[in-house]
């Protein structure tokens, strides 16, 4: 698993690549958190473009950071997930309450 981080002014987009299962849960929630605790964050994107698997481990990871976004009244969205991780973020109700968008520019231009 890997993270990649970049910041478009108060959003920080995470894009990962791999899989987000239990045995990079911990990694990722750590290597989240560390961007979130910094004082220009306020909003989160995750690209899922490429990332190739997620578990309930990763739903997890996701609904953590939402929760913590929420707190500094900020949003959260989901760019490029592939057909079956959306049908995992849709049976999981996470789609009820983060945004799914086609691009990272989609993304930006809705949580400003």
């Amino acid at each position: 698993m890997q993270i990649k981080f970049s910041n478009k002014g108060t959003t920080v987009v995470v894009g990962f690549v791999g899989e987000l299962d239990h045995h990079a849960a911990e990694y990722v929630r750590q290597k989240v958190d560390n961007e979130i605790i910094k004082s220009t964050t306020k909003n989160i994107i995750f690209d899922f473009s490429k990332l190739s698997f997620m578990d309930s481990s990763g739903i997890g990871v996701i609904m953590g950071r939402y929760k913590s976004i929420q707190k500094l009244n900020g949003k959260t969205a989901i760019v490029s997930a592939n057909a079956q991780i959306r049908r995992i973020l849709k049976m999981s109700g996470i789609l009820r309450i983060i945004s799914e968008f086609d691009s990272i520019e989609a993304a930006i231009a809705a949580i400003k």
